[in-house]
Order: C-alpha cells, then sequence, then structure tokens
C-alpha cells in the first residue's frame, strides 16, 4: 500500500506536520510504504501560477497520482484549510483522488475551527472524485504541545484517535474483496460517530 503524506503547513516545525509524522509512523508501523510531499519546499512561482509543467510541481501532482492512500495535514487559518493548500488542491485534475482513500487532518489555536475540515476541506477532497474520505482529525494547541527543544508532541487523546483512524484505515479502506478490489466502508450510522475536542 502506498501512502502519500502532504504536508500543508508554511512553516517548519509545525503542529500539523507533528500531527502528519505520527499518522505516517503509525502507517509505516502497518507495513505502508509512506512518501511525503512538503508544499512549502515547491517552487512558489510555479505554484501559484498553476505552472503543471514545472519539474517540482510535476513531481508533486504524479507523487499524488502513485498514492493509494492520501493523508493531508493542514493548520487552520480563519475558519479554513491553508492557502497553500488551496493553490495546490486548485492545480490537480478534477480526478486526482479517484479511487483515493483520503484521511484528513488539521491543527488549529481552538476548537472552535474543527468543523473547517467538514466545512472547507471535505467538499474539495470530494469534488476532487475522492472513493472514501475518513472522518478528519482535528487537534488544537492544547492537544499538541512543545518540547523545550522546540519539537512537537501529540498527546494521547489525538494518539488514540489516530490508532484508530490507521486502523480504519488498514483494514476497512483497503481489505480486499472477492474480486480483488478494495470492499470500501459499511454505513455509519449517525448514532454512532464521535467527535473529540
Amino acid at each position: 500500500m502506498s501512502v502519500l503524506l502532504i504536508a500543508a503547513s508554511p512553516t517548519q516545525p509545525s503542529r500539523s506536520a507533528a500531527l502528519l509524522d505520527a499518522a505516517g509512523q503509525r502507517l509505516q508501523a502497518r507495513g505502508a510504504r509512506v512518501e511525503r510531499l512538503q508544499l512549502r519546499d515547491l517552487d512558489p512561482r510555479a505554484l501559484l501560477l498553476a505552472d503543471t509543467k514545472h519539474p517540482d510541481i510535476a513531481a508533486a501532482v504524479a507523487q499524488v497520482a502513485a498514492a493509494q492512500v492520501v493523508v493531508v495535514a493542514t493548520p487552520v487559518y480563519k475558519a479554513a484549510y491553508s492557502g497553500l493548500l488551496k493553490v495546490f488542491l486548485d492545480l490537480l485534475a478534477q480526478s486526482a483522488l479517484q479511487g483515493k482513500t483520503v484521511l484528513p487532518l488539521a491543527t488549529g489555536g481552538s476548537p472552535h475551527h474543527m468543523l473547517a475540515l467538514d466545512y472547507a476541506l471535505r467538499p474539495v477532497l470530494q469534488s476532487l472524485a475522492a472513493r472514501h474520505i475518513l472522518p478528519g482529525i482535528y487537534a488544537s494547541d492544547a492537544q499538541i504541545t512543545s518540547t523545550a527543544q522546540g519539537a512537537y508532541t501529540v498527546g494521547t487523546d489525538i494518539a488514540a484517535r489516530l490508532d484508530d483512524a490507521v486502523h480504519t484505515l488498514i483494514t476497512e479502506a483497503l481489505r480486499p474483496n472477492s474480486s480483488g478490489q478494495s470492499a470500501g466502508f459499511a454505513p455509519v450510522p449517525f448514532a454512532q460517530v464521535r467527535c473529540s475536542v
């Protein structure tokens, strides 16, 4: 299984990158082949001009095309995902996520912005034809704390949610059915939907 981790924070280090790294470590531990795409490292002029022939952009688009699973992590600014992620998603083809499972992750200053995953990011991922979009994981600043060395540590509550998301991704989204294709998710009753802040 090939997984692409898309880091959409304009800063480094960042809480969203720490959240993405924690997801990537869990996926690698379960046998996934993980690659990383750091959007802040792409050529800014080519990105803003949607120059898909530029080597940086062409390579990034090829990474998305090759992945079976995409995990995207973004900070939330002013109740929406990062502008860096918006610019990148805008240059992708309309079917860029077709057949792919996507796990959205986000971080923000407070729990008040957690709905940005569902109301801002999820519709864009759906418009790119993602096959499955897992329930997103949102972490506030209090749930990803800074160490004395300036690194970030994911709190136990978020770590547990990442464990659940990776388990669901591995066992449900990528489990082959009798025809050899992914079986997909069973319907989830609304009463079973959980939210953690």
